[in-house]
C-alpha cells in the first residue's frame, strides 16, 4: 500500500524502529516537526546522497538534531523510511502508467518522465538498483535467491586430520521484519516495472537487451541535482530524451 509521509505522520507516531505500529495521535507541534524532518531528509538525501549527516537534515528542517533522533533513533531508520516511501511512490507511478496508457512505449516513457520529474531516482534504495545481471553463472543465480545480507560465511572443519584448512560455506540468516518490508517494497517495484518492460519489448518498441535494471538506472541517472531548479528540470528533460532514444528498438536495415 502506498503511504505518503505527510498523511501517515498526521495519523500515527513513529516508533523506535521507524514503523508506525502504534496508533498514538501526534501533538500538533510533534506532527509538524515530523513533517519538516521528512521533507528535509528527502531534500538533503536527494541533493547529497544517503551519506549526508543527520545534522544537515536537522538544519534543513530548522529543528535541533535531538528532535530528529527522537523521531528516528538512528540514521539507518530515517534512510529506510525515505527509501521505502520513494520506492512506493515509484511503484504507484508505474502502476498508473500501466493502467492509463494502452500503447506500451507510451506507458514506459510516461513512467520514466514522471519518475525523473519527481526526483525519486536520486533516492532509490541500493537493493532496488542491485538487480540480477544477465549472463551470470548458474551458481551465482542460485546464490542470488538468498539476499546478500542474509548469507553469512561460517567456518567448518571438513572432518579430516588436524592441520587441514577450514572450508567456508554460506549459511542463511533470517532477515529482520524491517528488511522483509524493504524487500517486499523493492519486489513490488521490480514486478510492475518488469511488466512495463515486457510489454514494450514484446511490441518491438524496446531494445531486446534492455532490462529492468537498465530502466531503473535511467531513472537514477536522469535526475541530476543542480542548484537552480529551472536548470535542473531542463537538464533532466534533455538527458531523458537522449536516454529514451537509446532504449528504443530500431528496424533492422
Amino acid at each position: 500500500m502506498h503511504i505518503q509521509g505527510s498523511h501517515w505522520s498526521a495519523a500515527v507516531a513513529t516508533t523506535s524502529d521507524g514503523a508506525g505500529s502504534r496508533n498514538t495521535p501526534l501533538r500538533v507541534d510533534a506532527q509538524r516537526n515530523l513533517e519538516h524532518v521528512l521533507r528535509a531528509a528527502r531534500e538533503v538525501f536527494g541533493e547529497l546522497g544517503y551519506g549526508a549527516p543527520m545534522e544537515d537534515v536537522a538544519r534543513r528542517a530548522r529543528v535541533g538534531v535531538g528532535t530528529v533522533y527522537r523521531r528516528f533513533p538512528s540514521k539507518d531508520v530515517l534512510v529506510r523510511r525515505i527509501a521505502e516511501e520513494e520506492t512506493a511512490r515509484l511503484t504507484e507511478q508505474a502502476r498508473t502508467a500501466l493502467g492509463q496508457e494502452d500503447e506500451p512505449w507510451s506507458a514506459l516513457s510516461r513512467f520514466l518522465r514522471t519518475s525523473v520529474a519527481s526526483g525519486a531516482g536520486r533516492l532509490l534504495p541500493p537493493q532496488v538498483l542491485r538487480v540480477g545481471v544477465e549472463g551470470e553463472s548458474e551458481e551465482r543465480r542460485v546464490q542470488a535467491q538468498v539476499p546478500d545480507r542474509a548469507r553469512v560465511p561460517q567456518q567448518r572443519q571438513p572432518g579430516a586430520a588436524g592441520g587441514q584448512l577450514h572450508e567456508l560455506r554460506l549459511v542463511e540468516q533470517r532477515p529482520t521484519a524491517v528488511e522483509e518490508r524493504d524487500d517486499a517494497g523493492a519486489a513490488a517495484l521490480l514486478e510492475v516495472v518488469g511488466r512495463l518492460v515486457d510489454r514494450a519489448r514484446s511490441a518491438g518498441q524496446l531494445r531486446a537487451d534492455v532490462t529492468v535494471a537498465d530502466v531503473l538506472l535511467v531513472i537514477a541517472t536522469a535526475a541530476p541535482s543542480l542548484p537552480d531548479a529551472a536548470q535542473q528540470a531542463a537538464a533532466s528533460s534533455r538527458l531523458l530524451d537522449i536516454l529514451l532514444e537509446g532504449l528504443r528498438s530500431r528496424p533492422v536495415e
